[in-house]
């Protein structure tokens, strides 16, 4: 009978509905809260909720041939991705959820993808043939055992971050998709963002428009909310709920907020922007000191506020980034600051954040980038200023000019990150977040929530970023 039902619900599903399903479509970090009041909360990325409609698929023969392990929040934002890429076709959804299975599949049976459903993902990979890759988007707890043996069995996979919420198994991934020789992406989407691709390789590292880079600030506040409910129509048996490892149904849908299962905040939203530091650095962190605690929601198990202060030893000398993730405001929303002795540069996911940089009044000049179309210009005409009688406060600096950054992304922050996989996959692209690098950054992390619980300072070896 439930079955019935959800056939029926499937025949009413609509691309909005679809979309506020997932909480928080484009960015897949509900950590707590209603899927309508994340979505309220958090704007999503540059064409995440445009009204653009998906193509009706046609089947071609040299389409990839993907199956999806995971359908809730993330594994949906995903699907609404590959939907917008040509020559993608879903194939296989797997979830341990009936109503997550079912929804998902149906969503794409509007849009021409045909998909046969699996609560095993064991189950899934026995019987599909033809498979060309596999994209996980489960709790971070099982990402190690699903990628593992989706790579076992040869097939490329992308796997939503974190890697794992255990480094010993995130290291177990690296050294299957080495031994296996199978193509590993890892979600940190920013890595394939045209925005910060430019902002990044071409502004600070090639221009140097910043100077020396020694500071960076980020930050991913949001406010208040309950913990996600399911339809009471549609629970998970319990003895299938403790068989696939959870203890109830808040457990299952909130599984971000137990240690067993996830990071908590600063993993689950931190881990993109951390990510960061070491890419505009150009190195690993040396040190990491944390403060954090269960502050606001204390039936939980991870610390809803955390602020970490990072050093860096780069080639120009030391570096020091600072990082917050707070509960029960979301003042200043997210985003990411990266500060040098000629200006600054702020960046964001949504354009809606503001995305430019600011020169200092003593740097080189700008125009010529302007020129080039890597900048874009928004400085007043200059006056002259008769100053003979006017009182200048010298603790205030010369105005900075704010200059916007040239590039938009108009697609889901996610595509441009698939698209560069479903590219490795065809033709041998390199991966712009490949495991080894990934590891990396789960070490930067990972760590975060351990120098929280010690309070004291952690030292990074070298040899702890390698797999």
């Amino acid at each position: 009978m439930a079955e019935k039902k959800e056939s029926s619900e499937n025949s009413k599903l609509t691309r909005r509905r679809f979309l506020k399903s997932s909480a928080t479509a484009g960015l897949g970090m509900a950590l707590a809260g209603g899927a309508l009041a994340q979505t309220a909360q958090t704007p999503p990325p540059a064409g995440a909720q445009t009204e653009f409609k998906p193509p009706v698929y046609v089947p071609k023969k040299d389409d990839l041939r993907l199956a999806l392990i995971g359908a809730g929040e993330q594994g949906r934002v995903l699907i609404e991705s590959c939907l917008r890429i040509p020559g993608i076709r879903m194939v296989a959804v797997c979830d341990i959820w009936s109503y997550s299975r079912q929804y998902a599949s149906g969503y794409l049976r509007k849009y021409g993808h045909a998909t046969t459903v699996y609560e095993d993902y064991q189950d899934m990979l026995a019987k599909e043939k033809g498979l060309n890759a596999v994209l996980v988007a489960t709790p971070d707890w099982m990402h190690a055992e699903q990628a593992n043996a989706c790579l076992e069995a040869g097939l490329p996979v992308y796997c939503e971050k974190e890697m794992s919420n255990s480094l010993d198994k995130a290291r177990t991934m690296v050294e299957t998709a080495r031994r296996t020789g199978k193509l590993l992406q890892i979600g940190h989407q920013r890595r394939s963002n045209p925005r910060y691709i430019h902002a990044i390789d071409r502004l600070m590292r090639e221009k140097k428009v910043l100077g020396r880079v020694n500071l960076a600030y980020a930050q991913w506040n949001r406010s208040k909310a309950d913990m996600l409910g399911w339809p009471k129509n549609y629970p998970i048996a319990q003895d299938k709920l403790q068989k696939y490892g959870y203890d109830s149904m808040a457990e299952f849908r909130n599984w971000r907020w137990f240690k067993k299962f996830g990071g908590g905040p600063i993993v689950d939203l931190g881990s993109h922007q951390i990510d960061l530091f070491s890419w505009v650095f150009g190195a690993n962190p040396s040190t990491v000191v944390a403060s954090g605690g269960i502050d606001y929601y204390k039936n939980r198990e991870w610390y809803d506020n955390v602020m970490a202060i990072y050093e860096f030893e780069t080639k120009e000398g030391t570096a020091r980034a600072f990082y917050q993730v707070q509960t029960t405001t979301k003042q200043g929303g997210f985003y990411e600051v990266f500060m040098g002795d000629d200006g600054a540069l702020q960046i964001s996911e949504v354009p809606q954040r503001g995305n430019w940089a600011m020169r200092e009044a003593h740097a080189p000049e700008w125009d010529s980038l302007v020129k080039e179309g890597l900048l874009l210009s928004e400085a007043p005409p200059i006056q002259k200023i008769d100053t003979r009688n006017v009182f200048m406060d010298v603790r205030v600096t010369a105005e900075a000019g704010r200059w916007p950054i040239p590039v938009d992304l108009a697609k889901p922050a996610h595509q441009p990150h698939l698209e560069n996989f479903f590219s490795a996959v065809r033709v041998g692209t390199p991966l712009s977040c490949p495991a080894e690098l990934a590891y990396e950054s789960a070490v930067a992390v990972l760590k975060v929530n351990e120098a929280v619980r010690s309070r004291g300072l952690i030292r990074f070896r070298p040899e702890m970023f390698r797999a």
